[in-house]
């Protein structure tokens, strides 16, 4: 209960924030008070909810706007009203709008109106457009004029709804019902429409679909040219020539044709057929026809997938008596060529498919959903489809097996290109009885076939897998005789290798005694250069360590009231020190490899690193990879000297906290790293020989003494690393350097921390 005590909190909280971040914006942003300014905001300014306020006249506010939505265009241009839950103001009223924009399903739009009525004003004058610019949509939301020809016209509750053709485009108006309410009147008229321009879109891409024009009074319907004759006292066009030359021919008017119906699909098409052919007829018309009714329609030609066909059509029943209908029995080759489009023919062809899906059938009143059946049939090298939509009894049609020979009866619709050359054709079937089956598969059908196919291989696959089972049985027991006969060859050769053994253990026992006396021997030499050497620094060191201490305290003492004096004293107790420090360098050099011949170098590195740092906070981690090998003694105690002024260098200068010691055995070279996280120092511009301080000379020759590259990065404030990579295999130079004698003890004498 708390959590959601929270989080609602939060959620209250991040609201109330973004809302005043709007407000704040809002109260920045300028007041848009034109059309024109709102419009040409792109989808993310409009997004942002500007404030708004227009003083307009109201052009279009139709029933098809739900709620109280309207248009309203200003001096500038117009504009979409969002008064969803408002009162619908009637066109010609003067409204102030205040509102935010908002990006709209298409264009920007004015939304949360708060709506008031100034006055009334005529419409604005409406803008003659060409019908290319109407199309593109962009007059969308302006009052515009338009000239056309009307192809379809309806009554929808208490508006007119007319479909007009203006230079080969097709747009819908929405208008006031006409006083005489007879809307097929307007059918093929020439008229000038004014209205507000509108569009259908796809509101999740934001994409026109269709123009639509919404007329708001009877005055702005003008009919220019009424239909000059009835087309039904024309005379009769056979239907083969509706797309031949005629000298009065022309898009705009409507002709007159005859034949015996064919097929209907209601609501959507008619086809007829005469003397000469067949034609498909395109009609809204809900008039129900019966296959074999003599008809006559008028309707406007057009052309559809580039072949004949009359659109928006009205038909009528004549006095003629029904005829029988029967189809053309029709070749493949007349198909391909082109022939019989939109007539009832005949043509087998042998099921090789079938399909069954919903259909959705448009029209006039609704949407239909409907059964479609497919049968896919091949003739030759030729596939085409036969399609039953929305017929009873189509179970029949799906118990016709595949493989069956089959005579369909139907509508052929053809489809051709540009070029006039045929790409396909199916056929649309009147009833299942439309199918006939001449000839059903053969018993050894592409199913069965299957299925004995299946079963060989069935018995085919148990035997391999007895087969396979027999000779991996076979195999073990082969294979266990061979490890039997391997196990007794082992067993000779270990005993004969034990005696061997026992041989090679005599001679290293007897090597371990001799070499255990010698090791006596060189402990005793050992302790005794120890208190050699503890003698020497006793007689030397110490008595230097003591006089300095005197001399300091001395100098104290004096410091206050004889700095003079005080000064030489420190002059003396310096003297000493540099004595101390060059006898006691002469007294380790003398130790030679003693730290090396106690431990390898990975051990020297570690034991050295933990002697300087004990006495600060420093925390040494120390790493090595690869396979440890020795290296020749100049080398070890070169690199061993390296990492050690490197640390010592760290101590005093580096204020550090961590210091990693990493040493990687290569197949190719050795490589040591000595990396602390301190200060840093500028490596162009740092302290050097001239200023007193060798330890990176130092560690550069001595790197170059052996071989090797000597590689220090640092910059302030990053710390330091200290790179040093030595060759592996013949290296004269290291020879050299070792007999060179007393060399490394110059080199030791030269070197010092930073």
């Amino acid at each position: 209960m708390r959590a959601n005590l929270r989080k609602a909190f939060v959620l209250g909280a991040v609201v109330c924030l973004c809302s005043a971040r709007m407000g704040l914006a809002q109260e920045t942003a300028p007041l848009l008070t034109n059309a024109v300014d709102i419009i040409s905001l792109s989808a993310d300014e409009a997004a942002r909810a500007l404030k708004a306020r227009v003083v307009g006249t109201v052009t279009a506010a139709d029933l098809g706007l739900k709620g109280g939505r309207f248009f309203v265009q200003d001096a500038t241009a117009g504009i979409f009203v969002d008064n969803a839950e408002g009162v619908r103001p009637e066109p010609g009223t003067v409204v102030e709008v205040t509102g935010i924009t908002h990006p709209g399903a298409y264009a920007p739009i004015i939304t949360a109106p708060t709506v008031r009525q100034v006055g009334t004003a005529p419409l604005p004058e409406a803008k003659p457009v060409p019908i290319e610019r109407l199309m593109s949509g962009a007059e969308d939301s302006q009052r515009i004029q338009i000239s056309g020809v009307v192809r379809d016209a309806r009554i929808d509750g208490t508006r007119l709804v007319t479909d007009i053709v203006s230079g080969g485009y097709r747009f819908r108006a929405y208008g006031p019902v006409p006083e005489h309410n007879d809307p097929q009147s307007l059918v093929a008229a020439q008229v000038l429409v004014r209205g507000t321009a509108a569009e259908a879109h796809n509101r999740s891409l934001r994409q026109l679909i269709a123009v639509e024009l919404y007329v708001p009074t009877l005055s702005d319907f003008e009919v220019e040219k009424p239909e000059s004759v009835n087309p039904l006292a024309e005379p009769v066009v056979p239907l083969d020539s509706l797309a031949q030359y005629r000298r009065d021919n022309s898009l705009n008017r409507r002709v007159h044709v005859r034949g015996v119906v064919t097929l209907q699909r209601l609501g959507d098409a008619l086809f007829l057929r005469d003397a000469t052919g067949g034609l498909q007829v395109q009609s809204r018309q809900l008039t129900a026809f019966t296959p074999g009714q003599v008809v006559e329609a008028v309707g406007f030609p057009s052309f559809d997938q580039y072949l004949p066909v009359l659109q928006d059509a009205t038909f009528r029943a004549t006095a003629d008596p029904p005829v029988s209908i029967t189809p053309k029995l029709v070749s493949i080759e007349d198909l391909q060529n082109g022939l019989h489009h939109a007539d009832f023919v005949s043509v087998q062809g042998r099921l090789i498919n079938r399909t069954v899906s919903q259909a959705s059938t448009e029209g006039r009143a609704a949407a239909v959903a409907a059964i479609r059946t497919t049968l896919v049939l091949q003739n030759s090298n030729v596939v085409f489809a036969a399609e039953a939509e929305g017929l009873r009894d189509q179970a029949s049609l799906s118990a016709i097996p595949l493989g069956s020979t089959l005579e369909v009866s139907g509508i052929c619709l053809t489809e051709i290109d540009s070029d006039g050359k045929v790409k396909s054709f199916r056929v649309l079937l009147g009833s299942p009885a439309a199918v006939r089956v001449l000839a059903r598969p053969s018993w050894l059908t592409t199913g069965r076939l299957l299925i004995i196919l299946g079963v060989v291989c069935s018995l085919s696959l148990l035997g391999v897998g007895w087969t396979v089972l027999l000779s991996r049985k076979n195999a073990v027991l082969n294979s266990l005789m061979r490890e039997r006969e391997k196990a007794q060859r082992d067993l000779q050769e270990a005993h004969d290798h034990l005696e061997q053994r026992v041989k090679e253990r005599t001679e290293e026992l007897k090597f371990q005694i001799t070499a255990r006396k010698e090791t006596e021997l060189q402990s005793k030499a050992v302790l005794a250069e120890r208190t050699r050497l503890a003698q020497e620094l006793h007689d030397t060191v110490e008595q230097t360590l003591t006089g300095i201490a005197l001399q300091l305290d001395t100098a104290a003492k004096l410091y206050q009231s004889r700095p003079a004096n005080a000064r030489e004293h420190l002059d003396l107790a310096r003297n000493l020190m540099g004595k101390s420090q060059v006898e006691l360098r002469r007294s380790v050099w003398d130790l030679r490899q003693r730290e090396l011949d106690r431990f390898d170098l990975p051990g020297a590195l570690l034991e050295s690193a933990r002697q300087i740092a004990q006495a600060s906070s420093l925390k040494v981690d120390f790493e090595t990879h690869g396979t440890a090998q020795a290296l020749p003694e100049i080398a070890e105690e070169n690199l061993l000297r390296i990492a050690q002024e490197a640390l010592t260098n760290v101590i005093k200068h580096a204020r550090a906290t961590q210091v990693n010691i990493t040493l990687d055995f290569g197949p190719h070279h050795v490589s040591m790293e000595v990396e602390d996280n301190g200060t840093g120092f500028d490596l162009e511009h740092c302290a050097g020989p001239a200023d007193g301080h060798f330890g990176l000379l130092g560690m550069a020759e001595r790197a170059k003494r052996i071989g090797g590259r000597f590689l220090p990065v640092s910059r302030p404030g990053t710390g330091t690393l200290v790179r040093v990579e030595v060759p592996l295999g013949p290296m004269p130079q290291f020879q050299r350097a070792a007999r060179s004698g007393p060399e490394p003890i110059q080199a030791e004498r030269e070197t010092s921390a930073i």
